[in-house]
């Protein structure tokens, strides 16, 4: 049975951008209502240590900052719903969305929160080691890894810039690359094929990566190489996956203005999109920095730019 659901602010998406946006809408007494998504809570759910969000002296657990911020919303006055939207409408006001279990909303405001994924490798062991050796966040997780050994997986722009920031803390880098070129911009690739902390082996792609259980940690990575197939294995305590991130944006394709790479279009210094009303806030917009810091600031920004919108045309 359908259930109709009429709401000043709907938030698609939840993660620190999400949580903070419902925050600061229900304080405005919008009555904000937010589906949470297929990864209720986003990336920090899969975050063990966080050492980076200010206020807290002693590290703490992305799953835990998760639920505090949740907590938070709802004792605030947001309405929670575990649900995913697979349909939406932006072409009049009120917006429209739809969600698998058949609820319909209509809203004077959309906040969408839908972030974004870092591509991995899909292998079986990288699984096993996700958070115990592994990352794909250098600025998040670099400083566990003072005077160890640790590769950067990729070639673009992000593992070249990834590699470089890891040399503040590790002994050594190794760029594992699966081309004989990188593809980052040249003054990236000078910086790096100068630092002398930096190794590159190229052509050659992770095959597996070796470590203990007990207790579980990274300890070796095999390596293959493209042309000949060769095997080799490295030694290395830390393993940084740098192919690209992937905005979760599919569901607003020709809806609202994205850039080549599907991340969401803002105006500057603003989180409104090229619709009057509709807002984005976090990864799904921010190809740069991807903190949960930041993205509680600009889930912040979309609730109160929002709160203007409503109040100025309702």
């Amino acid at each position: 049975m359908t259930k109709k659901i009429q709401t000043d602010v709907l938030i698609i998406g939840s993660g620190p951008a999400g949580y903070t946006a419902a925050i600061y809408a229900a304080r405005a007494n919008l009555k904000p209502h937010l589906v949470s998504g297929l990864e209720p809570g986003g990336q920090l759910t899969i975050t063990t240590d966080v050492e980076n969000y200010p206020g807290f002296g002693d590290v703490i657990q992305g799953p835990w900052l998760m639920e505090q911020m949740k907590e938070q919303a709802l004792k605030v006055g947001t309405e929670f719903h575990n649900d995913i939207v697979n349909k939406v409408s932006f072409e009049k006001n009120p917006f429209y969305a739809e969600t698998d279990s058949g609820k319909e909303f209509t809203a004077k405001s959309v906040i969408i929160a839908t972030g974004a994924q870092a591509r991995w490798l899909n292998l079986e062991s990288e699984n096993k080691f996700k958070g115990f050796g592994i990352s794909a966040c250098a600025t998040c997780d670099g400083f566990f890894f003072k005077n160890q050994n640790i590769i950067v997986v990729g070639g673009g722009n992000s593992a070249v810039e990834e590699a470089l920031f890891l040399t503040n803390f590790a002994s050594k880098v190794t760029l594992v690359h699966r081309r004989d070129k990188l593809r980052a911009e040249k003054i990236l690739q000078q910086r790096l094929l100068n630092h002398k902390k930096i190794d590159v082996i190229w052509d050659h792609v992770v095959e597996e990566f070796i470590g203990s259980d007990e207790p579980l940690s990274l300890k070796e990575i095999k390596l293959k190489n493209v042309n000949n197939k060769s095997e080799k294995i490295i030694k290395a305590t830390g393993a940084f996956i740098a192919i690209g991130h992937d905005p979760a944006t599919s569901l607003f394709k020709n809806k609202i203005k994205m850039d080549t790479e599907n991340y969401i279009i803002t105006k500057p210094d603003s989180t409104e999109t090229n619709v009057k009303g509709v807002y984005a806030a976090g990864d799904v917009k921010d190809k740069i920095f991807r903190q949960a810091v930041t993205a509680a600031g600009l889930g912040c920004m979309a609730a109160l730019e929002a709160e203007k919108y409503i109040a100025e045309n309702y």
